[in-house]
């Protein structure tokens, strides 16, 4: 590369570093992973709920849960966090298509299945609990508060599959509690994380494993300076 004169670097130019803020996606994703799987599964559960349940849950569970996951995904993608990138991206996209399909059976566009009999969202939830499962042997490396709440978000999707494949109501019932204690495990885990951050310390344990523990607060990146990996 050819400068000019004025334009020609000098021995005492320094290289700067800028190191750009980013606070924990997680926080956002797994509330909203929380929300939105708390108020569905406890409709599963049968803890309440009247005919037009559905159509109050929809707006919430597509925005809540989904739309603002997913943006929580993303983030975590620019975090260099590859279990938190997986999981609110693919739920988060789930939410908003769960809302968009409840939508159009609500409003006729799609004939209604013979409830609890729907093959076609069991098989998607199959899909689901395959990746939550491997994304849950992932979160081992990190701490036991996100492998709770992705063991019963995986063992809840496998068990919807299954109850929505055979027809059983009884099955449902039985994923909606599961979900609800992911729902609890989700929402200590971003409060967690929230707290920790604002405080600058432990206020509430993550159960980290000895890996974590071991990470350096700001871990440079292999040849990039400024950059960091991870979210706590």
């Amino acid at each position: 590369m050819i400068y000019e004169e004025s334009q020609q670097p000098t021995m005492d130019t320094q290289p700067r570093v800028f190191l750009q803020p980013l606070a924990a996606p997680s926080i956002l994703g797994l509330y909203g992973l929380a929300g939105a799987t708390f108020m569905v599964a406890a409709h599963m559960a049968h803890w309440f709920g009247t005919s037009t349940t559905t159509l109050l849950l929809i707006p919430f569970a597509a925005i809540f849960g989904g739309l603002a996951q997913f943006l929580a995904g993303m983030w975590a993608y620019k975090a260099r966090d590859g279990v938190a990138t997986a999981v609110h991206g693919m739920w988060g996209a789930f939410w908003m298509a769960f809302g968009v399909l409840e939508l159009m059976l609500s409003t006729g566009r799609m004939a209604a299945p013979s409830w609890p009999l729907f093959p076609a969202l069991g098989y998607w939830f199959i899909v689901l609990a395959a990746i939550t499962w491997v994304c849950t042997g992932a979160a081992t490396a990190e701490n036991k508060s996100l492998v709770t709440t992705l063991a019963f978000l995986a063992a809840g999707s496998t068990l919807s599959a299954v109850a929505l494949l055979v027809g059983s109501d009884g099955l449902l019932i039985i994923s909606g509690y599961l979900f609800i204690i992911c729902a609890i495990a989700a929402w200590y885990t971003a409060s967690a994380l929230m707290l920790n951050e604002a405080f600058g310390r432990e206020v509430w344990s993550l159960g980290k494993t000895t890996q974590a523990q071991q990470t350096p607060a700001v871990p440079m990146g292999i040849h990039e300076p400024g950059v960091i990996r991870g979210q706590a």
